[in-house]
């Protein structure tokens, strides 16, 4: 293939602290492309089977996909490893510059294994990786240790990621923070990097990337700058960023409010985009080649809470710290996401586990500290919670710190009735009473109760036709047959890698343009369905070999036994007979058995049963 794909992973072992560059097989790019694709393939072979996520085995991979780093718009990067929150697979996506520095430094990838004896963090040029050490900047928070590492190599150019204290501490709601702004969120990776010693990764490369087809690939990227500049959806985020959210989830019903216990949230015109707009918004910015240009730089320059510089407040971080936890404050709102960023903790996952401690508190199942109001609403409460989380200095913060699923396992005392997580992953911020196909995703997501995987709540509440036509939401006949399509194609773009922002305008069409001028294979009408199918069983395996089950993908017991009690979804509760059914009849699409696991004709004719295995240089001394 041409130089599009550099041809070359960046093999790291902090044990031995030993690196190598090592070939990227052919099969595995024909097979998998890139970004999700690869790491499904290589965490399944590289990750022994029952690791500790937190262990020297579990691999930490950055990948990159073939458009990566080239003219076509709106492409990213993830971090892919074994999730310390689900014990599943896990890939958490960004923006910025982080991803196509990879390639310019030479690499398709950098796969990380092993675990330094004292904090290290990286310092990558072209084929060539330096060890140095973190024990300086070790206790510094994301923010701050992207610049003290830039100085420290005095490369202020360079593109870096790092982990706050929450990182640090091993905390299963951290996060990686990949330049400002920009953090693979879900799932705790901040936690597997913390667990290997690495406070950071600099990189900084010359490589340049080719094309297959230059004139192909100009007239495509061409295409498909159009069709984002003629999308309204991508105009909307390019006047607003996903502030705008905020309304068009609380006119469908779907914002959580109180730890779920409702779907629409009365101080939503409070956070959404014309308070920030109002409040927080100066200028835009935008990822590498991106021309939707999402981020809505600005700063908080009056009030208690001033003074500092903020992006966008985007929807999720609204809806999980905003109308999740009754705080109507847009600068409060903003402080509380800068502190996440801070110290590297994931907004979604932490929206949802201040609300469980609210409830439980509010239960009495939790005792609070002396002096500090701990109640829906309280900014000063979720300040609190967060430094905690993040430090982990006392008993509830060690407690919190494990998420969801976690606290509530060790609180026990019915607390599971409102831990609202699915296989271990807070839900992110539509709340899907009303919606079952929107249910039926966050069950059967890869990496746990995820809205990336198929958002469905646009088709059943949303108004917007799936294959032209209109969507019932209440029906179950053919939900699971519309997520499947939806989760095979957003699977296998996702191999390339794409931002979910330019696909609201980029066309499946331009997408196989791309990828054919790029690499010179040809993609069809259904190359990305099949490649997503392929990917989304290899991840699939994964988790099963993990210990994951049917019994698994179920919804919280509030979704299933509460009502909404008030706004557009009134009345509605998603009940458990119903999501059975979809359950089973998703299997069925699938070509699952009636536990969830793949028949072996389906794995055959996926090609997932060849011999072809991705294996690392041995770096025992």
């Amino acid at each position: 293939m041409p130089e599009v794909y550099m041809n070359q992973f960046l093999f790291v072992d902090l044990s031995s602290r030993t690196s190598a560059s090592v070939p990227v097989p052919d099969w595995l790019k024909l097979d998998f492309v890139g970004g999700k694709g690869f790491g499904a393939k290589l965490l399944y072979d590289l990750c022994p089977a029952n690791a500790d996520p937190l262990g020297p085995d579990n691999p930490l991979m950055f990948m990159t996909g073939p458009l990566t780093s080239t003219s076509a718009p709106s492409m990213r990067a993830c971090v892919v490893t074994k999730s310390p929150a689900t014990n599943l697979f896990l890939d958490s996506y960004f923006g910025g510059r982080f991803g196509p520095e990879i390639k310019y430094a030479g690499y398709d990838g950098i796969i990380i294994m092993g675990q330094a004896t004292e904090p290290v963090y990286l310092w990558v040029t072209d084929k060539k990786v330096e060890f140095r050490s973190a024990d300086k900047i070790w206790g510094q928070d994301a923010i701050e240790s992207n610049h003290a590492i830039k100085a420290d190599l005095n490369q202020f150019q360079a593109r870096v990621v790092t982990i706050g204290q929450a990182g640090e501490k091993q905390g299963k709601l951290s996060m990686i923070t990949c330049e400002y702004n920009r953090q693979a969120g879900r799932g705790g990776a901040g936690a597997v990097m913390g667990s290997k010693n690495l406070k950071g990764i600099a990189v900084k490369g010359h490589a340049v990337v080719r094309v297959s087809d230059p004139d192909k690939f100009k007239e495509a990227c061409a295409t498909a700058f159009q069709e984002i500049k003629e999308s309204p959806a991508c105009a909307e985020l390019t006047e607003f960023g996903t502030s705008s959210a905020v309304a068009y989830s609380e006119d469908m019903g779907t914002l959580p409010n109180r730890n779920y216990l409702d779907q629409t949230f009365v101080g939503a015109d409070k956070i959404g985009e014309k308070a920030q707009q109002q409040h927080l918004f100066l200028g835009k910015a935008a990822c590498f080649g991106c021309p939707i240009r999402c981020s809505q730089m600005g700063a908080v320059r009056t009030g208690k809470h001033a003074h500092f510089i903020t992006d966008t407040v985007e929807y999720e971080t609204a809806a999980m710290l905003g109308a999740n936890l009754d705080i109507s404050d847009v600068r409060a709102l903003a402080r509380l996401n800068r502190m996440c960023d801070e110290y590297g903790l994931d907004t979604i996952s932490i929206g949802s586990v201040v609300a469980f401690a609210f409830e439980a508190i509010e239960k009495g199942v939790l005792e609070p500290p002396p002096d500090v109001d701990l109640t829906f609403g309280s900014i000063a409460g979720a300040q609190y919670l967060i430094k905690e989380i993040a430090l982990q200095d006392s008993p509830l913060g060690k407690l919190l710190a494990l998420g969801v699923r976690g606290a509530s396992r060790e609180i026990g005392m019915e607390s599971t009735d409102y831990a609202i997580q699915v296989k271990g992953l807070e839900l992110p911020g539509f709340a899907p009473r009303g919606s079952p196909g929107m249910g039926l995703a966050y069950m059967t997501a890869d990496r746990g109760a995820c809205h990336q995987r198929g958002f469905m709540v646009g088709y059943e509440l949303g108004g917007e036709p799936f294959n032209g036509e209109p969507v019932d939401p209440d029906a179950l006949e053919g939900k699971a047959e519309m997520l499947r399509q939806l989760q095979d194609y957003l699977a296998g773009t996702d191999a390339l890698v794409k931002c979910d922002f330019g696909a609201m305008g980029v066309t499946p069409e331009t997408y196989g343009q791309l990828y054919t001028a790029a690499t010179g294979q040809e993609a069809g009408s259904d190359f990305f369905s099949s490649l997503g199918e392929r990917i989304w069983n290899q991840t699939r395996l994964f988790n099963l070999r993990e210990g994951m089950t049917y019994e698994d993908e179920q919804l919280p017991n509030r979704l299933l036994k509460e009502v909404v009690p008030t706004g557009p979804q009134k009345g509605k509760v998603l009940s458990k007979p119903d999501m059975d059914f979809l359950r089973d009849d998703y299997y069925r699409v699938r070509g699952w058995d009636d536990k969830g696991r793949p028949l072996p004709q389906t794995t055959e004719g996926l090609g997932l049963t060849s011999e072809n295995k991705f294996k690392l240089p041995s770096t025992k001394k």
